[in-house]
């Protein structure tokens, strides 16, 4: 079964909504995925619409990608445009061969991307609280987490600022696609500690 089935998509808030991606929304994300300022930091940079267009659509990716529009009533003219993206990726949690079956599919890994148009507003922010709370939420996991590198301070910035805990500052461990090594941050999250957090 399909854990984000769970979920009553799309996601609300006050400003935006996040529902799961559809193949035609690969061309608006291209927009701003192929930008050097956001290319520069993700997983995966194709150079070209196609490639992308395959990447984003691929069930062999094991991620479910969701995409962040617009419902800002301070920006009615941007009513329904895409501004950023989500992959949320459910997998099992470590665990000893004894009990194994417990620790599967009760985490997530996280990562997005925001059109630079868009950012310094707080969007990003709210649509990972939104994802966050879903994961604890109807999803029922118990942990999420992410990481970025370490120079990519926006990024690991805003993991603080929803609640996530640094775990880990590795050196030299990520290698970038300009074939030099960088320090890597990871930041995970508790469904207790996500309680925890004022409101």
């Amino acid at each position: 079964m399909d854990p984000l089935s769970r979920v009553d998509w799309p996601l609300r808030t006050s400003r935006l909504s996040v529902r799961r991606a559809t193949p035609e929304d690969a061309e608006p994300s291209w927009a701003w995925r192929r930008l050097p300022e956001v290319s520069e930091w993700v997983t995966r940079a194709p150079s070209d619409l196609e490639t992308f267009r395959a990447q984003f659509d691929d069930p062999a990716r094991l991620a479910i990608q969701l995409v962040i529009e617009l419902r800002d009533p301070e920006a009615p003219d941007d009513a329904g445009r895409l501004v950023g993206d989500v992959m949320l990726r459910v997998e099992d949690g470590w665990a000893q061969a004894e009990v194994l079956d417990a620790a599967r599919g009760t985490q997530a890994e996280l990562g997005w991307t925001l059109d630079p148009a868009f950012q310094g507003r707080g969007y990003a922010t709210e649509a990972l609280r939104a994802v966050i709370a879903a994961c604890f939420g109807p999803i029922g996991l118990r942990r999420v987490h992410a990481g970025c590198f370490a120079d990519n301070e926006p990024s690991w910035r805003m993991m603080e600022r929803l609640g996530m805990r640094r775990e880990e500052h590795s050196r030299g461990t990520a290698l970038h696609r300009r074939g030099t090594w960088h320090d890597g941050m990871n930041y995970g999250l508790l469904a207790e500690e996500w309680d925890a957090l004022p409101a």
